[in-house]
């Protein structure tokens, strides 16, 4: 099947169209965009800037993607959204293009699923096989792993990190990173259980399970501290790559501002 587009909608001659392309009614579509084979564009979404979205995506209808970040430095400058495949965005779906306060690129993986309202905010980096439920929120500059699950309502500030593996309940506000494998919850969100339901829908190991509760209560049950929670949970057998992620994750976190692995600006400064 070729290209098809709405009467009504509006697209650049200048933008690119692969295979299978549908775009409908009222839909705009800019210059510097290219759609790959298979993806479907709903009625009155908006494709703009130098947006690139890969094959077989549902864009919903009232989407916009590639609009200017809310980021009052930003000049106009020729960033980007870079967007891979089977993703899908229902309805009011929002995606910023980045600033030049790092690569230029907002960048979204495979397999993901933003329900409506979904906004992720400029120079986001956003792994594969994400939920992010109603009305999520990412702020500028996040990183959030694969195989993670946001809740509605959830507001993540600006340069944290959201960990492979992790929920984060509804209505949470995500103020520091959150841990891989854990779920958070809360306002501020803090560390509440590790996801034995999601480690063991993707595969994990009884072993790997067992570390990651063992790893978890040292740190936030029995608060001993990162070094000796460490020692100890090394000092019982073989070092499990979940359990060197979880405690790697921690210690980035740590080096940052307020929780954020990110956002070390006022290091850098005092160097």
């Amino acid at each position: 099947m070729s290209v098809v587009i709405a009467p009504t909608a509006v697209v650049d001659p200048k933008a690119q169209l692969g295979s299978n392309v549908r775009i409908g009614h009222f839909s705009v579509i800019g210059p510097d965009v290219l759609i790959g084979d298979g993806t479907v564009i709903d009625e009155h979404a908006v494709i703009t800037a130098q947006t690139t979205i890969g094959e077989n995506n549902r864009i919903f209808a009232g989407s916009i993607i590639g609009g200017d970040p809310q980021d009052t430095s930003y000049k106009n400058s020729p960033t980007k959204v870079i967007i891979g495949d089977n993703n899908i965005f229902r309805e009011h779906c929002t995606v910023n293009r980045a600033t030049e306060k790092e690569d230029g690129i907002t960048e979204i993986g495979h397999d993901n699923y933003f329900m409506a309202g979904t906004h992720v905010a400029h120079d986001c980096k956003v792994g594969d096989r994400i939920v992010i439920a109603n009305n999520g929120m990412l702020g500028g500059h996040v990183r959030v792993g694969n195989d993670v699950t946001i809740a509605g309502g959830v507001g993540v500030s600006h340069f944290a990190s959201i960990g492979q593996l992790s929920f984060v309940s509804a209505m949470s506000r995500v103020l520091h990173d959150v841990p891989p494998y854990t779920i958070v919850d809360g306002q501020p969100s803090k560390p509440r259980a590790v996801n034995t339901i999601g480690l063991k829908r993707h595969g994990y190991t009884t072993e790997d399970v067992e570390a990651l509760t063992q790893a978890f209560r040292l740190l936030y049950r029995a608060r001993i501290g990162i070094d000796k929670a460490r020692q100890e949970v090394y000092s019982n057998g073989p070092i499990r790559p979940v359990i060197k992620h979880l405690f790697d994750s921690i210690d980035r976190s740590c080096s940052g501002r307020h929780g954020r692995g990110q956002d070390q600006r006022g290091k850098k400064k005092a160097a």
